[in-house]
């Protein structure tokens, strides 16, 4: 792959960074531009997403293209913003890019170009991109393009990346990105009016005039400084010329910068009159959906929608592939008999697999649904819409994108709370996301709703189930309220009072290319990261079921043999057997040791198995019950046929009756049982304190109302 490309005669580009203010449409032109070819991981040191791609150029060359996080100027008020002004100042780094490509707003030219000229006098090549051009047109705003690029130094093109308009003609550009004509604003001068120019001394080489004024602004944040250039700093604005103010610096920059803004614009932005409005449809809209009564009821007929299609739409293929896998797994045993292979193979490996794999139809309905809430411009009204809710139990109206990102995943939630400015605020949020049901407890709500709920519709459309369902993610949502409330009131950290401020974009149609994108990025990763834990989780229990202590499994099989030859059916006896050796395994041992706490809440000692093993990831709990029950046994029966037709030897009735299935429903809502949650909450708190306090007050929370929903119902 051939992958450089030159400027002129000398710089050569490998990696264009793409930046832009949050809702610009900076991801769906990153879509456009690497199409499949992309991946994602963290920022060295950080756990902020990193997303990469390839893009492939007209003449079959290649650019490595870095998604980095929205902003609004290189002025960080959050951990995302820190990372972005860590990889432009410096120079020496490995996401140091050769050039970058600005997106902005063409609706909202004003706000998105103060980045813009920051950017510009960064030095970088750039190219800026005047996107969602649809949306301008429709307001009747025309942008004079060429006169845009001369009076900023900079190439300017236009595009609609939701429909791949100007896409092409991005990428011919990209090889030919030069650095900017001059600089938007003077800032060497300011500098030397307050410092020697030694101070330049201490600052990385390589970065322009205003590059090394952010640098001696953010000197304290970049994490790339060593502690004798951050001295060296601190001593230059002791002894500066005059008073170092940052802040006042920073406003007093903006206000210049805007100005400037201004004058440019009035010279090359038209308003005439529109034909139609996207505002004044989102003016509409929001009229009804941040009413203060029909704004709820239309948030929880949402929910109830969400919940009934991801129970309807996603029958059909979970029965398809979990009745595959049952079939395969009865074949390898029917071909290869009886050996400790075959075993491995059919109840270690295919029973894990089948655990992934039948959940992934679900994963991705519910990811599509809520993907189509973001992008149509929903989910920002949700989050104003429970603002007023919010302040009531402590939290800042940032709080519920965190909670509400928390139904797909708990780990980017937790991150997503970076950006609540209040250290007490941000610190509850993160406490109480886990508590809302995210999509890895949506494999065990599966099979314990089916268990629990009858498959009936009420008044012939209102699937019970589903309604369940929903009420189990309420539930979640409640909790989490009251946890924060208590959390506000006995958690004694300063707190100064809080703002809270959301752009609420326009309401558009899904892009259903990224979209898909989207679902198949977040199946992939439940598969790929996920399915790793389940698989090896469900290949241990495999062995710890098949194996036992001396000959204790042996002599139990001799015994169950001896009392029921020739008074049972084989298929009787071998089932029997099968149990027997089970509870003779190292796993039965370790399950009859916590039986005695797990009794009261209706649990036997398989059920002790899965849970134990589900403190990894709760939806190892289905993978790992898929493989006990699967131990031995060659019917045709799917997981929830194969739950509901065990029964306890000592009572004679149902392990998973109802009070049972219920009690497990309760106790999975509320634990943590999430290796990577914990992990996450460790970086993001530096230290092991709240972490260890969120899972016992967790599995506090779990086992109580477990306890107390078997006792009564039993």
């Amino acid at each position: 792959m051939n992958s450089e490309l030159t400027i002129g005669a000398e710089r050569r580009i490998r990696k264009v960074a793409l930046l832009g203010n949050p809702n610009s449409g900076k991801t769906t032109l990153f879509n456009a531009l690497t199409g499949l070819n992309q991946k994602v991981g963290n920022f060295p040191g950080v756990t902020v997403d990193k997303k990469t791609g390839t893009c492939r150029l007209p003449g079959g060359q290649s650019v490595e293209i870095v998604d980095l996080p929205g902003i609004y100027s290189l002025y960080p008020k959050s951990l995302d913003e820190q990372v972005v002004l860590d990889v432009l100042l410096h120079p020496g780094g490995k996401d140091y890019p050769d050039a970058v490509v600005v997106v902005a707003d063409a609706a909202n030219l004003k706000r998105h170009l103060l980045l813009c000229t920051q950017l510009i006098d960064l030095g970088i090549p750039l190219l800026l991109v005047l996107n969602m051009v649809d949306v301008a047109e429709k307001e009747g705003i025309v942008v004079d393009v060429e006169q845009l690029r001369h009076l900023l130094g900079v190439e300017v093109i236009t595009t609609n990346a939701r429909k791949g308009t100007g896409v092409a003609q991005l990428k011919e550009r990209l090889p030919h990105l030069q650095p900017p004509q001059r600089s938007f604003y003077e800032v060497a001068p300011l500098i030397d009016s307050y410092f020697e120019a030694s101070v330049k001394e201490y600052l990385p080489p390589g970065l322009s005039a205003y590059g090394q004024w952010l640098c001696i602004h953010l000197f304290e944040r970049l994490s790339f400084l060593s502690e004798s250039q951050k001295d060296a700093i601190q001593r230059a604005i002791l002894h500066a010329k005059e008073p170092f103010k940052a802040l006042n610096l920073q406003r007093e920059e903006i206000l210049h910068r805007y100005e400037q803004i201004d004058a440019i614009l009035e010279k090359t932005l038209h308003k005439k009159e529109s034909k139609g409005s996207y505002s004044r449809l989102t003016a509409l809209l929001d009229c009804w959906l941040l009413h203060p009564v029909a704004g709820y009821v239309t948030f929880l007929l949402v929910l109830l929608l969400i919940f009934q299609s991801v129970f309807t739409w996603a029958s059909v293929p979970m029965d398809w592939i979990d009745a595959s896998f049952s079939d395969f797994v009865n074949w390898v045993h029917e071909q290869g008999g009886d050996s400790l292979w075959v075993s491995f193979v059919a109840d270690g490996l295919l029973a894990g697999l089948g655990g992934i794999l039948v959940f992934v139809p679900q994963i991705a309905i519910l990811f599509l649904l809520l993907g189509i809430l973001e992008e149509t411009g929903y989910m920002a009204r949700v989050a104003v819409l429970m603002d007023k809710v919010m302040r009531q139990f402590g939290l800042n109206g940032r709080s519920v994108v965190p909670l509400v990102s928390g139904v797909a995943c708990a780990i980017p939630a937790i991150m997503a709370a970076r950006t609540i400015p209040n250290a007490k605020e941000r610190l509850i949020t993160m406490m109480v996301v886990p508590l809302m049901s995210c999509s890895a407890r949506l494999p065990v709500y599966t099979v314990l709703v089916a268990l629990a709920v009858p498959d009936t519709l009420l008044w012939g459309w209102l699937s019970l189930q589903g309604l369940v369902m929903l009420g189990l993610y309420l539930l979640g949502t409640l909790m989490s309220l009251v946890v924060a409330w208590l959390l506000n009131r006995f958690l004694r950290m300063e707190q100064g009072r809080s703002f809270f401020m959301l752009e609420m974009p326009l309401y558009r149609l899904p892009r259903w290319r990224n979209l898909l994108l989207t679902v198949w990025e977040k199946a992939r990763t439940f598969v790929v990261e996920a399915g790793k834990v389940i698989l090896m989780i469900s290949i241990l229990i495999w062995a710890l079921s098949s194996f036992g202590p001396g000959n204790a499994m042996e002599e139990a099989e001799a015994q169950v043999r001896a009392q029921m030859q020739g008074r049972f059916a084989p298929a009787a006896i071998e089932n029997a057997v099968a149990s027997a050796r089970l509870e003779q395994s190292y796993a039965g041992h370790l399950g009859r040791i916590i039986e005695p706490a797990i009794r009261p809440l209706g649990y036997d000692w398989k059920i002790g198995i899965a849970l134990i093993s589900s403190f990894a990831a709760r939806e190892v709990f289905v993978g790992t019950i898929s493989t006990i029950y699967s131990i031995g046994s060659e019917d045709e029966m799917t997981i929830v046929e194969r739950l509901r037709s065990e029964v306890n030897p000592r009572t004679g009735e149902p392990v998973f009756n109802f009070a049972t299935s219920v009690s497990l429903l309760l106790f999975y809502a509320f634990a943590m049982q999430c290796m990577s949650t914990m992990a996450v909450m460790y970086r993001e708190t530096n230290g092991w304190k709240y972490p260890l306090f969120q899972l016992l007050y967790m599995s506090a929370i779990a086992y109580i109302s477990a306890w107390a929903a078997y006792q009564w119902l039993s």
